[in-house]
């Protein structure tokens, strides 16, 4: 006799072969449960394992766990409401200034998800800008995404240019370009060159907290202002501060193929 296909709950455990992503960004892949509640605008992938855990979800009439995978065959609810995966949402932001980069804020604060509200899919920010940085940020709910374009291993360029103090000559601009010492370890080589006799446009593939801001100081140019001009090949251009818009399917496709 044949073998006969797994129950419909069995084929969501962490032994489901992984389907694959087209190319122009549908999803045509099996999740982890966690990535499925975020998608579905639930929660971020932090609180949607407090919500398995707490046994809120099921997943086709059985306990979710925390290594469930899902497809769109199958039947997920929380708390008994039927839960749908929505599309994977690109969104490039002219991050203005005094926004924070998060969800939400305790303190009160505008966020960037605020800045993009039109949006009918949840969706979070790519990496960080401080309050005080204008520029390009990705949001997006495309999870696998965010964290391949995150990780330093995939060096994605981020350029930016920066107001400084004093006048950087090119010594100083050679050590930025070789790398720079700092407490947390060396900084990797890196492009630099001058704009004009206060501003430095400088291109790095890591994304430490406040690394250009430190990395300029320590050659004797503290920042008094830093703008990131461009995110992964993402310009800003026809995006004035505090406007966005939803990439289009080649630029979808090109941070695919990292």
């Amino acid at each position: 006799m044949a073998p006969q296909p797994p129950p419909r709950g069995e084929r969501s455990r962490e032994t489901r072969a992984h389907g694959k992503r087209g190319r122009d960004g549908s999803d045509n892949s099996s999740v982890r449960l966690n990535a499925y509640l975020a998608r579905a605008g639930v929660a971020s992938r932090r609180k949607a394992d407090e919500l398995i855990k707490a046994g809120r979800v099921t997943v086709n009439g059985e306990p979710g766990r925390l290594n469930t995978f899902v497809d769109r065959r199958d039947r997920v609810e929380l708390d008994g409401r039927p839960l749908a995966r929505q599309p994977l949402t690109y969104v490039l932001l002219h991050k203005p200034a005094g926004v924070v980069t998060t969800v939400s804020d305790p303190q009160g604060r505008d966020t960037v998800v605020e800045l993009v509200a039109g949006l009918e899919t949840r969706v979070v920010p790519v990496g960080r800008l401080d309050a005080d940085t204008t520029g390009a940020l990705l949001l997006t709910n495309d999870g696998e995404l965010a964290h391949r374009l995150a990780h330093p291993r995939y060096e994605v360029e981020k350029v930016y240019v920066a107001e400084v103090e004093g006048e950087p000559g090119d010594a100083a601009l050679r050590r930025l370009e070789q790398g720079i010492e700092l407490d947390d370890g060396p900084t990797a080589p890196a492009r630099a060159r001058r704009l004009g006799p206060h501003h430095v446009e400088l291109s790095i593939h890591e994304g430490r907290k406040h690394q250009v801001k430190r990395m300029l100081a320590e050659v004797g140019h503290p920042v008094t202002r830093l703008h990131r001009s461009a995110y992964a090949g993402l310009r800003l251009e026809g995006l004035e501060p505090g406007q966005w818009r939803e990439l289009e399917p080649f630029e979808v496709e090109r941070l695919l193929a990292r």
